[in-house]
């Protein structure tokens, strides 16, 4: 697959909440390392793992609960796995990538790593960013996503990483499912879809955040743009605006307010956490590859020139 062009591998280190996509051991991960070394390649992780110690007691809560969920993903399994990933990282010297970081309690281990010379980078995602355990409603499982959104002081922590680069990614990791799977009628967190959809407005749920912490325009390119291109190997064909890069550009009117209803979500799916808020930041049309493919005013045109990028 390297040889073919394939950039980087993604595994996780729990179950993935699918059978037929089982998750690696660490022996995997050594045989994966060797593979991995002396090329370009990234290796990306779900950073979480079962840990041996026993969990909180939660039986006193119902399965509809957000604590209960909360308490079933301690920050502890993120903690493990990113040690883990950083043992590695630093025995076979491969880039290697925490995607999604929920728990701020590892950013300490994880900028030592990256002091030491350890080729790591991070990723966290607006919902962790945006919203917080205080605020998520009993049985609102469009709220649950694995690892899980923490409190108000750990989003304070991610964002200070965000500040000082040890987190130079912010993506969106859209995962949409079909409403019965997040078990609308019990609201059982235990039970429900891990996952949350939010790529159409990942611009102005960072944005908007961006705004209140003093943060520019260049600032939200370079998270969401400049350094996930470099990330991927791609920077010398998307990710600026550098001539004879190709065109792939949002217009947008940073000022514009607008809040979110179901009617302008244009996802399948529309469960969201993000119903009723106000944002900031309104797409006035998406260009891909010098094309227009989305219009504010008339929606989707229905050009299609994505194209797949390898080595």
């Amino acid at each position: 697959m390297i040889a073919e062009g394939v950039r980087g591998f993604k595994c996780f280190l729990i179950h993935s909440g699918i059978d037929e996509f089982p998750h690696c051991t660490e022996s995997d991960l050594h045989l994966a390392y060797q593979q991995l070394q002396g090329t370009d390649s990234v290796f990306l992780f779900h950073a979480e793992v079962e840990v041996d110690e026993e969990l909180a007691d939660s039986s006193s809560l119902a399965d509809n609960a957000y604590d209960k969920f909360m308490l079933s993903r301690p920050e502890k399994m993120e903690i493990e796995a990113v040690k883990m990933v950083i043992k590695l990282c630093l025995q076979y010297k491969v880039r290697s990538h925490i995607v999604h970081l929920s728990a701020a309690t590892a950013l300490p281990l994880i900028r030592e790593a990256q002091k030491a010379g350890a080729p790591l980078t991070v990723e966290t995602c607006h919902h962790y960013l945006t919203l917080n355990s205080e605020n998520v409603p009993d049985g609102a499982t469009e709220y649950k996503c694995c690892p899980p959104i923490r409190t108000k002081q750990n989003q304070e922590e991610l964002w200070a990483a965000v500040r000082d680069l040890s987190i130079s990614m912010v993506v969106s990791d859209h995962s949409p499912c079909t409403a019965g799977l997040k078990c609308p009628d019990t609201g059982d967190f235990m039970k429900a879809w891990g996952g949350i959809a939010g790529l159409q407005l990942g611009l102005s749920l960072f944005w908007t955040s961006c705004k209140e912490r003093g943060l520019s325009i260049s600032d939200l390119s370079d998270y969401m743009s400049a350094n996930t291109a470099k990330h991927a190997g791609l920077q010398m064909r998307v990710g600026n605006t550098t001539p004879g890069l190709r065109g792939d550009l949002v217009i947008w009117n940073p000022e514009k307010q607008f809040t979110v209803t179901e009617d302008m979500i244009f996802h399948k799916n529309k469960l969201t956490p993000y119903l009723g808020m106000t944002l900031y930041g309104q797409v006035e049309k998406t260009i891909v590859g010098g094309e227009v493919v989305f219009d504010g005013q008339t929606g989707f045109t229905g050009a299609k020139p994505g194209q797949i990028f390898l080595n």
